[in-house]
């Protein structure tokens, strides 16, 4: 009979010490995912700036990404008939890819387009063309994602 009671007293202790213990690593496991959670949101609010840089002749338009929009939607704000050389800084967030496009309809051998994006002083895109090759663009991986 003694041997019962200990037997059962002994189970409840390490069922006792199972739930405490279950329930430890819950509250880890949460305040591992709110952690998680809390970065995903910084990264994905986290602004920066780049400069985009449009050089050369024959260019008609530009478009670029101008912060507003999604990652995965941005919008994109468009200058025609630009002086050029052409600059402007932008504020994007999180994820979203910088990206500039100049456009040249008259894309003979007259066209010639170089495109930079500048985050931080360094060059993180750079292209260059002439011809039909000078309508191609800048698109860049957001430095926070690197």
């Amino acid at each position: 009979m003694h041997r019962s009671i200990r037997s059962a007293a002994v189970a409840s202790v390490v069922a006792a010490g199972l739930v405490f213990g279950l329930s430890a690593c819950s509250e880890i496991s949460d305040a591992a995912k709110d952690e998680a959670v809390d970065q995903v949101d910084k990264a994905v609010n986290e602004e920066y700036d780049v400069t985009y840089e449009v050089t050369g002749k024959s260019v008609d338009s530009i478009q670029f990404s101008a912060g507003g929009g999604s990652a995965m939607a941005p919008k994109l704000e468009t200058v025609e008939k630009p002086t050029l050389p052409w600059t402007k800084t932008v504020t994007l967030r999180g994820i979203m890819p910088p990206s500039v496009l100049p456009i040249a309809l008259d894309a003979g051998a007259d066209a010639q387009v170089t495109c930079k994006i500048t985050y931080k002083g360094k060059a993180i895109a750079e292209e260059s063309g002439g011809g039909l090759a000078a309508a191609g663009g800048c698109v860049a991986v957001s430095p926070l994602a690197q």
